[in-house]
């Protein structure tokens, strides 16, 4: 992996706790007389963030914490929790297609999703992260690379959606949307350094194997 984009990149908790200010933050944003536009914007943005969140996770951050960290019933519960995520954007998202179909059921939905979300931030603020911080601590710059970089991926197929999103959900003038403007461009450049060490995109992201990493950190 490119030495640039590692020391460009924060850790990988350090990203997780982004994500999670970034969604409550839209959620913090959204009421009930809130305009139709700016509520199927601040959904868009949410959902989106959620799919992505939940796959580094599944794909990135889970795993090397298992390594360290076995039976823990917050691990366990936490990719269940995804996929109630999951059912639950995949209901916002298609009724989030027309103007009609955001009503009191879609804020309800919402609202739903949200609450599931704020419960499985809690247990990885308060459980997870602190475990990663002290079992992986030699692994977290790396981690969070390869999340950066994976990340660029998944987030090609929504650009267009994002950046309407984005802009739609908060004002430009806000230390939010020029946060959240900053951290783009950021990834952007990341795409383009990696690009121009290696010759191609970053689709040539290559599966780790994990099990090197858990002998010599387990408590």
């Amino acid at each position: 992996m490119n030495a640039v984009l590692n020391r460009m990149t924060p850790s990988i908790t350090t990203m997780i706790r982004m994500d999670h200010t970034h969604v409550l933050a839209l959620s913090h944003r959204y009421t009930a007389d809130t305009a139709l536009a700016k509520k199927r914007a601040l959904v868009t943005n949410a959902c989106i963030a959620l799919q992505v969140h939940a796959q580094l996770e599944e794909e990135i951050f889970y795993p090397a914490l298992r390594l360290v960290l076995e039976g823990d019933e917050v691990l366990d519960k936490s990719e269940p929790e995804h996929q109630q995520m999951r059912e639950l954007i995949g209901e916002l998202r298609e009724r989030s297609k027309t103007d009609e179909s955001i009503d009191e059921v879609f804020d309800e939905k919402f609202m739903q999703l949200m609450r599931i979300v704020i419960h499985h931030v809690a247990d990885e603020e308060t459980r997870l992260l602190p475990a990663a911080e002290r079992l992986l601590r030699d692994e977290l710059g790396r981690l969070g690379a390869e999340m950066t970089q994976r990340r660029i991926e998944l987030m090609k197929p929504y650009a267009r959606e994002i950046a309407t999103s984005t802009a739609r959900s908060f004002p430009v003038g806000t230390a939010t949307g020029a946060a959240l403007v900053t951290a783009g461009a950021l990834a952007i450049g990341a795409m383009f350094l990696s690009r121009g060490r290696n010759g191609h995109g970053t689709g040539e992201w290559r599966k780790k194997d994990l099990s090197n990493r858990g002998s010599s950190k387990l408590m």
